[in-house]
């Protein structure tokens, strides 16, 4: 769940949880995107992953352009391509 209370993850920490999820046979993810108020508390406490991407309000668009982008920069991690932010 993309929620401005969630953790911060750099690249390599993204790529490693989708990793773990994989390696332990999650067989499906989902991204929930909130509306303008976000989602509530009992909401958050369903998620498995609260996933920030800064405090700043995102349109939605933007946020899964961002998303997307951290799943293509994952996969590539994960495929062993190197990164050059990483070290």
């Amino acid at each position: 769940m993309l929620d401005e209370k969630g953790e911060v993850l750099g690249s390599v920490d993204f790529a490693r949880r989708l990793e773990r999820w994989r390696d332990t046979g999650t067989r499906e993810v989902r991204f929930l995107i909130g509306a303008a108020d976000g989602f509530g508390d009992a909401e958050r406490a369903e998620a498995d992953l609260l996933l920030s991407f800064g405090r700043a309000t995102w349109p939605h668009m933007l946020a899964r352009a961002m998303l997307a982008e951290q799943l293509f920069r994952a996969t590539a991690i994960l495929a062993g391509h190197p990164y050059h932010r990483e070290g």
